[in-house]
């Protein structure tokens, strides 16, 4: 009786274990600070203790005379070395003013935080022990660090380049808006303040910088999202030519956008090795990550919503203050304007949408990308507001939700802001999140617990998101100041083991085994045999970072790419080694065989050593087996979900307990579910911090309250529940593997999501809307003043 044998289960599409883990579990993983060289110096920043402040005058004798002080430089120290920190975003038809950002401020502070003069010593504790004895004469001056309040006649200016503190104004017109208005039944409106977060990765920003006068060259080991591009910035920065830098981004604890941008403290560790030709390193403090590591979000947002008596939208009109913090960062005028604002249909049929975007210069830290960058900001305005509509019509939420979802499409979709989404099914998404959340039960739940007296919420939030940065002339239309492609090389040696290099840079997305997987489906490889390099300039090809979801969208297809012309130099080689024609050779399960005869076959560790040792090739093929590609992607890739979360809040206290979190997210075919529902859970546990404890808090001088851990609070894992991930897969028509990018998804949507849900909750007292993050004392007030 014959047998049958099953085919082997298929590598991609694996939930195998992470090969980063072990080393970052046990301890072993080397990240910027656990790296010494031999005749190392510390750095220690003295920063600006005031808002808005002249300086008048730094005396650093004291501290140049401390205990193993080497030097103690300051900002007319860098005069015509050091020039002004760039912007990479220069959005255009905005009227961009980018203000001059010095490495170290020379005349005048404009945040507590920005940094004022720098000491090096031979020991950490003696360089911050000398910076407490540089004397700094100040002048203090009014600050403002509202952004709405910032633009008003009177405010104090902070730079005089930018009159009324606005630093752009841009605006997303798409349909006709005034009739939309004129048209509608009822017009819904409410006044949002995504509050300023804190990235708080755990590990802070840092560098070391090895500086060698004979030859000019710097080594930098730095706390990067991107290499190629610090190397880039830092070239122009410092006037350090490009081929005589090596940037390196060893391990990274974490970054979620706050280690995308360039920051002072980079530019100042590189130029005192440069002036005393030694290697210097600097690390923060948590305080001063808090204080001059970029921030997230800050915006005021007026919205009003445009639709019919039976819950047809017709049209989105916003305004929005956009804080950017005292100067521009590297990305920040593209996240309330290109990553925010063409997002504002999400995934509904909306036929017109206006926005007027006023980016506003305030005494407050740099705002920079955090995680998601725009996108949460503008589901949070959408989402809302549809519930307010289905609140004025009395349709629930998931109804009027229902009648206003884009129907399912697998090749292209325009919305009224000018993208083409790749795919979609919401619908099908939303379907699912209700049958697993059992939403019928859950309703008659509320409605039995409010007879008791207690109050459960139920939120529903639906989002799409565009990531995968994305097609590099559509980078250059929007100003943005470099490419979006990426790059790969693989290169198999004669043994069969591969080794894989790529220009972006993972920090924990899980890509040294998500991409290993991809090189171990497409030819047969043991995931063990590949080895994935990233993050040194020197040995890897160019590559524009990893931020905005691309790391997998973007570097993953052009190992995809790469691999796959390996494949077809595998297939010539094999037709040549078997005497075959090579359109009679096929490919499965790692062997290279003739059509009709499998066992006539080659293994790929067959052809590698072949192609190596090149003793038997056919005429003209060149020896090796290696294959390089530059992917530059045609569109965006935009995943999508829908997620539900139960709260109860305790009429006595204010306290929100969240009960159930649902989470279907589609990111088209999942490389390793594991990793994915990973990244799931981290963005919902982020997303739900904004709604329920985290805010960064500034009084009027510009003084950060909350700027440690004692005063800024994140997420636990005690105060969460089990996070209920699944997924449908809609795979993307454009991208070699039909993937989409999953790292920002939960963030995207989780913040609404769970904040409909506390409003529901409180639908009983006639609450309609409570400033963000919504604490035991907020929701209470909220309740006492509305009564049930």
């Amino acid at each position: 009786m014959a047998t049958t044998v099953a085919a082997p289960a298929r590598i991609f599409g694996s939930g195998i274990k992470r090969r980063e883990d072990p080393r970052l579990l046990t301890g072993t993983a080397r990240y910027t600070a656990d790296i010494t060289l031999p005749g190392q110096l510390y750095a220690a920043i003295l920063r600006s203790p005031h808002g808005h402040a002249r300086i008048k005058k730094i005396d650093t004798a004291a501290a140049k005379a401390a205990p193993g002080v080497v030097a103690a430089f300051t900002g007319a120290d860098t005069e015509g070395v050091l020039q002004c920190i760039p912007c990479a975003w220069l959005v255009p038809g905005s009227e961009l003013k980018v203000c001059p950002y010095p490495p170290i401020a020379k005349t005048i502070v404009r945040y507590v935080g920005d940094a004022v003069a720098v000491v090096v010593a031979d020991s950490a504790q003696q360089a911050y022990d000398a910076v407490d004895l540089i004397e700094v004469d100040y002048d203090p001056m009014p600050a403002t660090v509202d952004p709405e309040q910032a633009v008003k006649p009177g405010a104090p200016q902070i730079h005089t380049e930018a009159p009324n503190n606005i630093a752009f104004k841009w605006t997303v017109s798409g349909g006709d808006i005034e009739a939309a208005f004129k048209k509608a039944d009822i017009v819904v409106r409410d006044r949002i303040i995504q509050q300023r977060l804190i990235p708080t990765a755990m590990e802070t920003r840092g560098a070391l910088a090895h500086y060698l006068p004979a030859t000019g060259e710097l080594t930098l080991w730095n706390t990067t999202q991107n290499p190629h591009i610090v190397r880039f910035i830092m070239s122009l920065v410092c006037n350090i030519p490009e081929d005589r830098l090596r940037v390196i981004a060893p391990e990274v604890g974490g970054g979620f956008g706050s280690k995308i941008p360039q920051i002072q403290g980079d530019f100042i560790t590189v130029f005192c090795s440069m002036k005393l030709g030694r290697p210097v390193k600097w690390i923060e403090t948590r305080s001063e990550n808090y204080q001059s590591t970029t921030h997230g979000r800050d915006h005021v947002q007026d919205v009003e919503m445009a639709a019919t008596k039976d819950g047809k939208i017709l049209g989105l009109r916003c305004t929005v203050w956009a804080g950017m913090g005292a100067y521009l960062s590297t990305a920040a005028p593209g996240i309330p304007t290109i990553l925010h604002g063409l997002m504002l249909s999400g995934p509904y049929q909306i036929g017109a949408v206006k926005e007027d975007v006023y980016g506003v210069y305030t005494n407050t830290t740099p705002v920079e990308a955090y995680r998601g960058a725009g996108r949460p900001e503008a589901t949070f305005m959408l989402e809302r507001v549809i519930d307010r509509l289905a609140d004025e019509l009395k349709i629930d939420p998931v109804e009027i939700r229902k009648r206003n979802l884009i129907p399912p499409f697998d090749n292209g979709h325009d919305v009224v802001t000018g993208l083409k989404y790749d795919s979609g099914n919401y619908q099908g998404a939303l379907d699912k999140a209700l049958t697993h959340a059992g939403y019928a039960a859950l309703r008659n739940e509320q409605a039995e617990a409010r007879k008791k007296g207690r109050y459960i919420g139920i939120g529903v939030g639906i989002y799409v998101e565009i990531c995968g940065l994305g097609p590099s002339q559509v980078a250059g239309a929007v100003g943005f100041q470099g490419g979006l492609w990426e790059s790969a090389i693989v290169r198999f040696h004669p043994s069969g083991k591969a080794h894989v290099f790529i220009g972006s840079s993972p920090h924990g997305q899980g890509e040294e085994t998500t991409f290993a997987q991809i090189v171990a489906d497409e030819l047969g490889v043991s995931v063990g045999d590949v080895k994935i390099v990233h993050g040194d300039t020197e040995t890897t090809p160019m590559g524009w970072g990893t931020y905005g979801s691309r790391t997998t969208a973007v570097s993953g297809a052009a190992l995809a790419v790469a691999t796959r012309k390996i494949k077809e130099k595998a297939k010539l080689l094999t037709s040549h080694l078997l005497e075959a024609a090579v359109e009679d050779i096929e490919y499965e399960n790692g062997k290279f065989f003739v059509r009709g005869f499998p066992d006539k076959s080659k293994t790929i560790q067959d052809i590698a050593l072949m192609a190596n040792v090149a003793w038997n090739m056919p005429q003209g093929m060149e020896p090796g087996l290696e294959a390089t590609t530059f992917y530059d992607p045609p569109n965006f890739v935009y995943p999508f979900g829908a997620h539900i979360a139960v709260v109860e809040v305790d009429a006595e206290t204010g306290v929100v307990q969240l009960k159930r979190y649902v989470a279907v997210d589609d990111c088209g075919h999942q490389i390793n579910p594991m990793i994915v529902e990973g990244q799931v859970h981290g963005g919902v546990v982020q997303g739900i911090g904004q709604a329920l404890w985290e805010r960064a808090v500034y009084d009027d001088n510009g003084q950060l309250l909350t700027g440690s851990l004692a005063d800024y609070a994140i997420p636990r894992a005690d105060v969460l529940p089990d996070i209920e991930v699944l997924h449908t897969v809609t795979p993307s028509p454009h991208h070699p593997l039909g993937v989409k990018g999953i790292g920002e998804a939960g963030t995207i949507v989780s913040t609404c999501t769970v904040y409909n849900a506390v409003i529901d909750a409180l639908e009983p007292f006639g609450v309609e809307s409570i400033q963000m993050p919504l604490t035991p004392e907020r929701v209470f007030n909220a309740m006492s003043k509305k009564g049930p």
